[in-house]
């Protein structure tokens, strides 16, 4: 048809309407979510699908609104679909997609791996070492008892020396000894919100929050994100439509993109949330990676902030260890937290971490980690000089834009038939948030540099040569 002088094409979208047999066993709300699952799987309804409205789906059907509202919050608590106010309904970008880390697979033998990031550990700290001196201290076996779920008084005095390289002025009262970063998270989530509450995210996040969010039956809101981060007049946006609890961030090498947000888009971020009464947990597990630092957002706002500083991606990770900067209005429901998971972090664990701090040695092996990492990341960009990709030249991880016709699981399950364990941009998309055709690479897991070459090399072949064969499209 012709508008105003102006050719228009009108594309037509058929509504999905679910078949449910009403003569089946079981409650029709458990029967519509089950027949989103099965369209899902036989590709009917493909990631990103908008599904109708509750009304329009119970008209549709003849059902009660009430029952088709139940059904969609059981396919959403089964990761399959996500809706939020003013936005709809949507079939989830990983719904298909394996969202854990850590599984057999990647360890399979002759298998290059490229998706995890273990942090350099053949860099860490001399373990035999470490145990010796502890083992000269008179009084070794005050670490073998129960203690202050919050950590010894002296570990927490350690604690705020670590966070002192994040631009804090933390004092051991501040702090709470956590057992790593996925810990404190846990504590946060159980601790300061409730199943239902929904949390602000990037709509790319580390996807341990969104395996955590799931169990907890906590709701993540994707916000849309630009080169310097999280935008702030989206999650304005988002605050408006949806009654948001908290804010989850990454500013500082934001995992999987990298990218770091300015000192202004962190005044603005601070100035949304404090706007909105949000609770902000910033992670900024790999800002010690870079170059410089800025003051974290949790600065500008600590009487409503967690900040969780860990210890893993710098050294020791096996020895989960992290420090959340709690103001004291957070500190029982936080400290009751870790009392209610683990009792408490294991001391022995944290003196070795605090002993390393102390005399210097984490210092130490962070920066001879950045001048690895920075050799790795000159070979990434001499193989993969021809294809974007972004990264910090000191970081952990690149993140790689890809070109028609791939996706990153397309590209992940390509990488996985020659050898290779990578990490698409599926396994990272929150919610019904479009996933980029992308794929995150660790540079920093094999020790081997003639390893980290081939796999590189390999990546490099599939992109030149383009072959879908044998490759499911997702």
């Amino acid at each position: 048809m012709t508008l105003c002088g102006v050719k228009v094409s009108i594309v037509c979208m058929t509504i999905w309407i679910p078949e449910i047999d009403k003569e089946t066993k079981g409650p029709l709300y458990r029967n519509l979510a089950d027949s989103i699952e099965r369209d899902i799987y036989a590709g009917t309804l493909r990631p990103g699908h908008r599904l109708p409205t509750h009304r329009e789906l119970a008209d549709e059907l003849g059902m009660n609104v009430s029952t088709v509202t139940r059904g969609y919050r059981e396919a959403e608590s089964r990761g399959l679909i996500s809706g939020t106010v003013g936005r709809g309904t949507f079939v989830a970008s990983d719904a298909v997609t394996s969202t854990p880390m850590v599984s057999s697979e990647p360890y399979s033998p002759g298998m290059i791996e490229m998706g995890l990031i273990n942090p350099l550990v053949f860099m860490d700290p001399d373990l035999n070492q470490g145990l010796k001196r502890l083992a000269r201290r008179r009084d070794p076996g005050v670490f073998m008892n129960y203690s202050d779920p919050r950590g010894l008084p002296e570990h927490r005095a350690v604690g705020a020396l670590w966070a002192a390289r994040y631009g804090f002025d933390a004092r051991a009262e501040d702090v709470i000894v956590c057992s790593g970063a996925q810990h404190a998270l846990t504590c946060c989530l159980s601790g300061l919100f409730r199943s239902g509450d929904w949390i602000a995210t990037d709509h790319l996040i580390y996807p341990g929050m969104k395996t955590l969010a799931a169990l907890l039956g906590v709701r993540l809101v994707p916000i849309e994100m630009d080169s310097e981060g999280m935008v702030a007049e989206s999650l304005d946006m988002a605050c408006r439509r949806n009654d948001i609890k908290g804010l989850y961030l990454v500013p500082g090498v934001q995992n999987p993109t990298t990218t770091t947000m300015s000192g202004a888009r962190r005044d603005e971020i601070a100035g949304v949330a404090a706007k909105h009464g949000l609770i902000i947990i910033e992670d900024d597990a790999y800002d010690l990676t870079g170059p410089a630092m800025q003051l974290p957002v949790t600065v500008r706002n600590p009487e409503n902030s967690v900040f969780i500083a860990g210890v893993s991606k710098a050294m020791a990770p096996g020895l989960r260890v992290a420090f959340m900067i709690v103001p004291k209005k957070f500190r029982r429901p936080l400290s009751e937290a870790v009392l209610s998971t683990i009792w408490m972090t294991p001391p022995l664990n944290v003196e070795l971490v605090s002993m390393w701090i102390k005399d210097g040695t984490a210092d130490r092996v962070v920066a001879a980690k950045r001048a690895e990492a920075e050799k790795r990341f000159r070979i990434a960009g001499t193989i993969l000089e021809d294809y974007p990709f972004a990264g910090l030249p000191t970081g952990f991880f690149i993140w790689l834009t890809l070109s028609e016709p791939w996706t990153g699981a397309t590209f992940e399950a390509k990488a996985r038939e020659v050898g290779i364990n990578l990490f698409s941009a599926e396994k990272f998309t929150v919610g019904g948030a479009v996933a980029p055709p992308a794929v995150r690479l660790s540079l920093c897991h094999t020790e081997a540099l003639a390893d980290l070459k081939k796999g590189l090399t390999l990546i490099r072949e599939i992109l030149a040569n383009t072959h879908l064969d044998s490759v499911p499209i997702v």
